[in-house]
């Protein structure tokens, strides 16, 4: 339930080709939180992009190939465990918000390994 309310997220911002080899928004308004991400999985039809894209496997809208989806977020409403979340967030923006603040609160307080932070030291793998 939790990586669903936070993946929930995607609702703002787009992807840049420059910075994650992705490029465009989940959403036609980028700028609000709401929870049209969940209501655009189920609703729009996904298919790989195609055409001249050279990036990697992402999924764009058939209707306007304007928005598009990570694979990762085709897995939420993939999954038997996931997609029941999709569902309820895609009916009740609130209950999304409670879902969405009580998780992310969470990560926040606990914060990540020192490891995993930009400042560490890089390590030989």
């Amino acid at each position: 339930q939790e990586i669903v309310a936070l993946s929930g997220a995607h609702t703002l911002g787009r992807c840049h080709k420059t910075r994650s080899g992705f490029d465009g928004p989940w959403t036609q308004d980028p700028l609000k939180f709401d929870n049209t991400y969940f209501t655009n999985l189920l609703e729009k039809t996904w298919q790989p992009r195609a055409g001249d894209w050279d990036g990697p496997l992402q999924y764009e809208d058939a209707e306007t190939q304007t928005l598009m989806m990570l694979p990762t977020d085709l897995v939420l409403i993939q999954d038997n465990a996931f997609k029941p979340w999709v569902k309820k967030y895609a009916k009740d923006a609130n209950l999304f918000a409670k879902d969405f603040a009580d998780a992310f609160a969470k990560l926040v307080s606990l914060g990540c390994p020192a490891a995993s932070s930009p400042s560490a030291p890089k390590t030989a793998v």
